[in-house]
C-alpha cells in the first residue's frame, strides 16, 4: 500500500536519486541520451519545489511513499497545458521498486486527488507505443485512447467519465 506525500525541503535527495538512475530513466533516453538521466542536483530542490508544491489546480507534484516502512516509491505530477486544455500527467515508479503495483496504485492515487480533490475536467498522457506497463494499467483506470502519432500514443480521461465509473 502506498500513499500521496507531498515533499518537503529535507527531500528533494529522493528526486535526485530517481532523475540519475539509468533504469528509472531509461524510457527517457531519447530526450536525454545516452541513458535518460536528467541533470538535476539537491540545489535545484528549492526552485523545483517553488514551481510544483501548493499549486493546485495548475499544478500538482507528489512523491509515492509505502505505508509499511515510509520508504519513496515514485512520484506523480499533473499540470494544466492552456493550449490543449487538458492536464499533462505523470506516473514514474524508481526502478527498485517496479513490478509490485505501486504503477497503478500512484496512477489511482494521482487520479482521485486530481478528479476529486483538485477539480480538474481532464487528464492526458503520452508514452512510447512500446511502454506495455504502463499502457495497460491507463487503460484498466479508464484513459481512451486518442491516437498515435510517431510511436507515441495519445491518451486522455475526463473527471466526468473518472466519476461515472466509480
Amino acid at each position: 500500500m502506498i500513499a500521496l506525500y507531498i515533499p518537503g525541503p529535507e527531500d528533494g535527495w529522493f528526486y535526485v536519486q530517481m532523475l540519475s538512475d539509468p533504469a528509472t530513466m531509461a524510457y527517457n533516453a531519447p530526450w536525454f541520451p545516452p541513458d535518460g538521466c536528467v541533470p538535476f542536483s539537491e540545489a535545484d530542490w528549492p526552485a523545483f519545489r517553488e514551481k510544483w508544491i501548493g499549486r493546485e489546480p495548475e499544478r500538482f507534484y507528489a512523491f509515492l511513499r509505502r505505508s509499511s516502512d515510509g520508504a519513496f516509491v515514485g512520484d506523480v505530477n499533473f499540470h494544466y497545458v492552456p493550449e490543449r486544455d487538458w492536464w499533462d500527467m505523470g506516473v514514474l515508479i524508481f526502478a527498485p521498486e517496479r513490478g509490485r503495483g505501486y504503477g497503478t496504485q500512484g496512477l489511482r492515487l494521482l487520479l482521485d486527488r486530481a478528479f476529486r480533490v483538485a477539480g480538474i475536467t481532464k487528464l492526458h498522457n503520452e508514452f512510447e507505443t512500446t511502454r506495455d506497463a504502463a499502457f495497460h494499467i491507463h487503460k484498466a483506470a479508464g484513459f481512451r485512447e486518442l491516437g498515435i502519432a510517431e510511436g507515441i500514443i495519445h491518451l486522455e480521461l475526463t473527471r466526468e467519465e473518472y466519476l461515472n465509473a466509480m
